[in-house]
């Protein structure tokens, strides 16, 4: 689930790019004045929660192959606003890529960039990207989740600081953003500086529904899960990079739970492949699925839609197109109607008495009575 950034000396295509030839790349795509990134955390909602939110939604879960060849920002912000295209055209109304899908963006970084200074590269690469990334969605018509960015906070022990921001960019010039709560080790101890825990969990308005993201590792924690259970939301996110088959599924595995536990929707996509890496050899591979609770009237076994786990060989970048997701019936599972009866991410724990029977010897039995 890390990163998995490689150093620029093992592998890189002809042709770096410094930042004055971004800031040119990013002018093709540039936002007007009024979709510029705005705080997100504490910002209004991009819209009011509507009296009758949306019954069905549809969604594009792009596993991008973090290999694919990629000369250049522009070339990488035309290849987004294509898949933005295909979504608006077939009736989906967000786009959502996966952890760290910024890493292709190493592709094209300068020759002589140091290992120790990537995570900043891509932080100030990002600054670029996001008001282009904007001005696509509202251009058309769709809401982007371009996967994590990293966005630089004050040094930590003398070492650059940064958090794994997921950013959420709305047709109407809404920004929300999450960071990720739980991190690898090789995160927290990166060459090219320390990644920081982040310290809230955001709600966000889309569409009249209730939204919430968590990075990755962050599905597999259960006191967070535990936290999102009281917050009625309608669906999650999980964009996710992990490094090895164990990764994915430990992920995925963990989402389709939540879906049963949070009776709502789960939807998680992973990259393929490393940045510069060898397909032929990595181990990163990727995926996407769509996960509902197991209700009668929702799905039987709660995979709505799933592609199987893609390796960096395969040299594709799969979408799972997700249609009419049913919001609504699991709405109203949460809310009582549901075959169950239960909801389990509401029920406690805290009034049980832990009786460890190891920490004491067993009770005697007593003696049978003679009649």
């Amino acid at each position: 689930m890390s990163c998995g950034m490689r150093s620029p000396e093992r592998c890189r295509l002809e042709g770096g790019m410094d930042h004055d030839e971004a800031q040119i790349a990013a002018e093709r795509y540039r936002a007007p004045a009024c979709f510029r990134i705005r705080a997100c955390a504490s910002a209004a909602p991009s819209q009011p929660l509507k009296d009758h939110p949306l019954e069905h939604v549809s969604l594009d879960l792009w596993a991008a192959n973090l290999e694919t060849p990629t000369p250049d920002l522009a070339t990488w912000l035309a290849r987004v606003e294509q898949r933005l295209t295909t979504a608006a055209a077939t009736g989906a109304q967000m786009l959502v890529l996966p952890e760290y899908a910024c890493a292709k963006w190493l592709h094209f970084a300068p020759h002589d960039l140091p290992e120790a200074q990537q995570l900043a590269w891509l932080a100030d690469t990002g600054a670029l990207a996001l008001p282009a990334l904007a001005a696509m969605a509202a251009r058309q018509g769709v809401s982007l989740l371009p996967g994590t960015i990293p966005h630089p906070i004050d040094p930590v022990g003398g070492a650059p600081g940064f958090l794994n921001r997921a950013w959420l960019l709305t047709p109407d010039g809404g920004a929300f953003h999450q960071d990720k709560l739980s991190l690898t080790p090789a995160e927290e101890i990166a060459t090219g500086g320390a990644t920081i825990h982040g310290a809230a969990i955001t709600v966000i308005p889309w569409n009249g529904l209730r939204l919430a993201i968590a990075v990755c590792l962050d599905a597999e924690f259960t006191a967070l899960w535990s936290r999102l259970g009281e917050l009625d939301l309608d669906l999650i996110l999980i964009p996710a990079k992990t490094d090895m088959i164990t990764g994915l599924n430990r992920v995925f595995g963990c989402a389709r739970a939540r879906a049963i536990e949070l009776q709502t929707a789960v939807c998680a996509v992973g990259a393929v492949g490393a940045p510069m890496g060898h397909p032929a050899t990595d181990t990163g591979v990727g995926g996407a699925a769509a996960y509902l609770p197991c209700d009668v009237s929702v799905s039987l076994d709660g995979v709505f839609a799933a592609l199987p786990p893609h390796p960096a060989s395969a040299l594709t970048s799969p979408v799972l197109a997700v249609r009419h997701l049913p919001l609504g019936q699991c709405r109203r599972i949460r809310n009582g109607a549901a075959e169950a009866e239960v909801c389990p991410a509401l029920w406690r724990a805290d009034h049980l008495v832990i009786v460890d029977a190891t920490l004491a010897p067993a009770e005697a039995v007593p003696p049978v009575q003679a009649a």
